[in-house]
């Protein structure tokens, strides 16, 4: 059944591959754990005690309460699947509550930070300019990882100075890059393109496959590791960068939203808590009534 399920996000609901993976891992994990503790492995009979005892062996695995989340967010999905082809009668997620938890701040580099990184960059040497250039793009497009190594060769536009991009649900977006970003794909391609490799990605290993997101995550941690302190350095930071760069510097939010393929305004309006920290340290530095030190005796 799991399978007829992952076949129907896939077919039907055309949830990228990313997504149907990530799917396949939380069903099975509650399916290990179902034969683990209850010897089978009937769905019709999980009931709400069951799940709440998955929740509590996940948390003393030390799974994150993020992660616990995402699983009951799967199990959701497929047990509305299997009421959807009559295979069970209730769903054993009904009235189960995702846990709570703060989500630790997102805190993007600065315009400065990634100057100096660009800076750094010198002339292409061996593999160092692919990892660059992973870098860059990142950055210039606001892409997510998975959009990053799943991008196609053909859906890289140079006359219109534009890429499409396949993001969650498989929904297409166009983003357009600058000239000095189309010069490093220039060159890049040339160099791709002298090694006669026919794999439908653009970005490709030194072995010309397709790249993993452990490579991608690697890159950008080493290399922003050279220009600044800041623990978190993921691609999803550097996401949040270009967000936030863009909102300073004028671009309206419904824009922004388009370029980061998100659903909701609402998820938009995370970044531009940078935005209001910004405002605060203008207001603080510029206005007579926040400077400090006032000499209120004259």
């Amino acid at each position: 059944m799991i399978e007829r399920f992952l076949e129907y996000i896939e077919v039907e609901k055309r949830y990228s591959p990313h997504t149907v993976t990530s799917y396949r891992k939380d069903l099975s994990d509650f399916s290990t754990f179902l034969l683990k503790t209850e010897s089978h492995q009937d769905f019709a009979i999980v009931d709400k005690k069951i799940i709440r005892n998955f929740m509590v062996d996940l948390s003393e695995s030390q799974i994150s309460k993020r992660s616990i989340n995402r699983k009951l967010s799967s199990l959701r999905s497929f047990f509305l699947f299997l009421l959807k082809v009559d295979s069970v009668q209730v769903s054993p997620l009904e009235n189960i509550q995702s846990l709570k938890f703060y989500a630790e701040k997102q805190i993007p580099f600065s315009k400065e930070e990634m100057d100096e990184l660009q800076s750094m960059g010198g002339k292409p040497k061996n593999g160092n300019f692919l990892k660059e250039l992973i870098i860059e793009t990142l950055y210039q497009t606001g892409m997510r990882k998975a959009e990053l190594t799943n991008l196609l060769l053909n859906n890289v536009d140079f006359s219109k100075k534009e890429i499409k991009v396949i993001g969650k649900g498989n929904k297409s977006r166009i983003i357009p890059i600058s000239d000095k970003l189309l010069e490093k794909f220039s060159y890049y391609l040339t160099k791709r393109n002298a090694l006669e490799l026919s794999e439908m990605y653009f970005f490709l290993s030194e072995k010309g496959k397709k790249l993993n997101d452990k490579f991608v995550y690697s890159a950008v941690n080493s290399y922003l590791g050279l220009v600044t302190s800041k623990t978190k350095r993921s691609p999803h930071i550097l996401r949040h960068s270009f967000a936030t760069h863009v909102l300073e510097n004028g671009a309206e939010i419904s824009k922004v939203k388009k370029l980061m393929g998100h659903s909701s305004l609402a998820s938009t309006q995370v970044y531009t808590t940078a935005n209001i920290e910004q405002l605060k340290k203008v207001f603080n530095n510029a206005h007579p009534r926040a400077k400090k030190n006032l000499d209120y005796e004259n």
